[in-house]
């Protein structure tokens, strides 16, 4: 089967592409985490509870500095020590966030926890190996986790493809969702391991929003970046049924050369992911914004 080719040879070519494409309201989030904090207290939607499916703790592991550091309860506590922040990253061609086509975020039904299924009037379900993504956004020049932040998060299915936008799932709205962070600046989201595609390392996309009620009025962004997911982990789940041509693509990159996280090796965007794939895995990450 031929690999993924889904996005186009622009696909996330860097910020300064994006910057010249996109909206104007993404140019002026990057200009907007420095006054994060002062309206991160801002009421949030009630998120939705996640399902984990079998987790289990067996697995390789990769961390970075910055994924390592967890939060503790409360607004007003330290959340983690010496938290860079995370680069700002292009949000890519397909956004769904209004900037480049259609906007899911004022979609009734994006503030969920399992991000698998379509919502509203779609019904498509993505199928592949379960992924549970947990978030620690943390304010990092304070060190304190940003209860009621909102994280708004998107991804291509197991063959490559971005719902709204691709070939095939234009009509379709699953792997995208918004959560709001608990008292330890916590979201995590119910997903699928994603393909990986022709020219790009295995990656996750998100959006850090003030509160629930900024992402879902697509609102001012604090902060766009990437996750990348871990080289060995990436391999097991490109050696299972469903990811045909992941494995020829993945052999045909690495983080030093990718186009997004090629600047800095990833070193702040490496998720720790534990797991294996008949229990599914877990990938952690700490955000600093």
């Amino acid at each position: 089967m031929t690999p993924p080719t889904q996005p186009p040879p622009n696909h996330d070519r860097g910020l300064e592409y994006d910057l010249a494409t996109l909206h104007r309201r993404r140019f002026l989030g990057l200009f907007t985490a420095a006054g994060f904090a002062a309206v991160a207290g801002c009421s949030a939607d009630e998120q939705t509870a996640g399902t984990q499916t079998g987790t289990s703790t067996s697995a390789s592991t990769s961390a970075s500095p910055s994924s390592s550091s967890s939060a503790t309860s409360g607004t007003t506590t330290s959340a983690a020590t010496d938290v860079d922040e995370i680069p700002q990253e292009t949000g890519g061609p397909y956004p769904g966030d209004g900037s480049n086509g259609p906007n899911v975020l004022t979609q009734s039904g994006i503030v969920r926890s399992d991000i698998t299924k379509s919502f509203g009037s779609a019904s498509g379900v993505a199928t592949g190996v379960p992924l549970s993504v947990e978030l620690t956004v943390v304010d990092a020049g304070q060190d304190k986790a940003l209860e009621g932040a909102a994280v708004y998060l998107w991804h291509c299915d197991a063959q490559g493809r971005y719902s709204l936008y691709s070939d095939g799932v234009t009509e379709e709205n699953y792997l995208r969702g918004v959560q709001s962070a608990d008292g330890s600046g916590k979201v995590r989201f119910t997903t699928i391991f994603p393909a990986a595609y022709m020219g790009r390392w295995p990656h996750i996309h998100f959006e850090v929003y003030a509160s629930a009620d900024e992402a879902t009025k697509a609102g001012q962004i604090t902060r766009t970046s990437q996750l990348a997911l871990p080289k060995d982990v990436c391999s097991t789940v490109y050696a299972t049924d469903g990811y045909d041509g992941s494995a020829q693509n993945l052999s045909r990159t690495s983080l030093e050369n990718d186009n997004v996280f090629g600047d800095d090796d990833g070193v702040h965007q490496l998720a720790t992911v534990t797991g294996d794939v008949s229990g599914g895995y877990v990938a952690t990450l700490t955000v600093g914004v």
